[in-house]
């Protein structure tokens, strides 16, 4: 059985939740990707901030994004998916969630992402679909 931790992208990088959105912005654009953890300075992970979070949230509400902390633009509970899950429970998680990352933990400690892509490259065309077309659902 295929787990998380066999198609993830190992040690993701993360953020503090008093970093700020400008931060994250340069983090996503250096790191060419569209969300990044929010963890606490133990390495526990408080939640995930997406491109979209820094233009809904920060740009078009006219805030200052060198002053707005990643910790207020986080909501909830993040959607998560353990090491050993499989990669079946990964597609039904974010299926069920409308996500394209989820964060991989280990315990309780962030060790790494595991995105629709990584997905794409092990699973059959069929579940790509299928998984594409619920996520992409409004």
């Amino acid at each position: 059985m295929t787990k998380a931790r066999d198609l993830m992208t190992k040690g993701a990088e993360y953020l503090k939740g008093d970093d700020t959105a400008a931060e994250a912005a340069k983090k996503l654009a250096s790191m060419s990707t569209g969300a990044v953890p929010v963890c606490d300075t133990d390495g526990h992970l408080r939640g995930v901030v997406t491109d979209r979070d820094l233009v809904v949230e920060v740009v078009a509400a006219g805030k200052a994004p060198e002053k707005t902390k990643l910790i207020d633009l986080v909501h909830g509970e993040a959607v998560t998916i353990g090491a050993d899950d499989s990669i079946d429970l990964a597609i039904t998680t974010m299926k069920d969630h409308k996500v394209r990352r989820l964060p991989v933990i280990d315990g309780d400690k962030l060790v790494g992402m595991l995105s629709q892509a990584d997905i794409a490259r092990a699973c059959s065309p069929e579940q790509i679909g299928e998984l594409v077309a619920a996520i992409s659902e409004p």
